[in-house]
């Protein structure tokens, strides 16, 4: 990502076609390492191609994949009642879980104000 996001900032300030060194260059400036091998393969990807082209293709396979992020599917409960009380009682216990690595999390060995 860091060789694709410093080949985009060399495109964006109008360096329609950067070399490997411009890309050196620009990952050098923050203090990244750059791979060689990712910077050849990217330029060899990319060569002769528009980057709006490049960029709107991108999207358009981005926009197959699914993102998450839906609300949790509830079931309904019986009219009959019959399984109605075991829901519940399965909902505790996932959200028991759900809690228990929450606190796990909230120290991780350090504090914030230290």
């Amino acid at each position: 990502m860091k060789v694709v996001a410093a080949f985009l900032l060399a495109v964006l300030g109008r360096n329609t076609s950067p070399s490997a060194e411009d890309l050196k260059a620009i990952l050098g400036s923050v203090g990244a390492e750059a791979d060689d091998d990712k910077i050849e393969m990217l330029l060899s990807e990319v060569k002769g191609k528009d980057i709006t082209e490049l960029i709107a293709t991108g999207r358009e396979k981005l926009a197959s994949v699914p993102s998450g992020g839906g609300g949790v599917a509830v079931a309904a409960p019986t009219p009959g009642g019959s399984g109605a009380g075991a829901e519940p009682a399965a909902e505790a216990k996932k959200e028991e879980k759900v809690e228990e690595k929450e606190e796990s999390d909230d120290d991780m060995g350090f504090s914030l104000f230290d």
